[in-house]
């Protein structure tokens, strides 16, 4: 290895060292934010869930308990709430959140959440949707396009999975805006942002992809202001990630 080669090797290490001892120091001094959505206690109270709401439009709605091994994989302190919504039609919409709290390792990209579930992505595009409530506003979203992977199960079909991330007065669709956000939050008022993942999913036949994103973005539309608490009413709107 040449001269060149080794200083910029160790000019890379050194930055690395200096990167991580410095997230140390913050995550040392940091305080935790305020979420962005709202949260009901469970149980005993010593716990809480993202309070999704039991009614949407003319859906009929059943609270789905997440997974043991999904709670086992997060952080003990990461918070959940996942309901099951039902049309008169046979429309089945599943709407989740992923409520982090002092380990930001609570959320990761949907890649990695859908893996195991029979599906891959097929198309990934940004959208945004009409929000009448508490302001109008546009929702910054991701929207997947997901079919059955090779191999998959004869009764798992395609569907269309929605995604975005608030927290106190911020709302994004990227994940890269996110992770930004917040260690600038982090590095100037050592305040870690409490994110949460919010995702809604409907199946759908090939061919019914638009019609279940309409559907889709209705359900949004009226669900997320029940339990989301950014935008604020009178406050000033966050700029959406581009």
């Amino acid at each position: 290895m040449n001269k060149q080669k080794w200083i910029i090797l160790i000019s890379l290490l050194v930055l690395v060292g200096g990167t991580a001892g410095f997230l140390g120091r913050l995550e040392k001094i940091q305080k935790l934010g305020v979420p962005g959505v709202k949260t009901t206690p469970v149980g005993d109270g010593k716990e809480v869930e993202v309070a999704l709401p039991e009614q949407v439009l003319d859906c009929t709605s059943e609270r789905v308990e997440v997974q043991k091994l999904a709670r086992d994989m997060l952080p003990k302190d990461t918070c959940f709430g996942q309901r099951l919504y039902q049309a008169p039609d046979g429309f089945v919409v599943q709407a989740t959140v992923v409520l982090m709290g002092s380990d930001r390792t609570s959320i990761h990209r949907p890649q990695f959440c859908l893996r195991g579930s029979g599906r891959i992505i097929q198309k990934e595009e940004r959208e945004t949707i009409p929000m009448t409530r508490p302001n109008d506003y546009l929702l910054p979203v991701t929207k997947l396009t997901l079919v059955p992977e090779p191999g998959a199960a004869s009764d798992v079909g395609g569907g269309i999975y929605v995604y975005w991330f608030v927290a106190d007065n911020e709302y994004t669709a990227s994940p890269a805006q996110r992770m930004w956000w917040m260690f600038r939050d982090l590095a100037t008022t050592g305040t870690l942002q409490r994110w949460a993942y919010i995702t809604f999913f409907a199946p759908c036949l090939p061919g019914q992809e638009d019609a279940t994103f309409e559907r889709l973005k209705k359900m949004i539309a009226a669900a997320a202001p029940d339990f989301q608490l950014t935008p604020r009413a009178l406050g000033i709107i966050a700029e959406a990630g581009k």
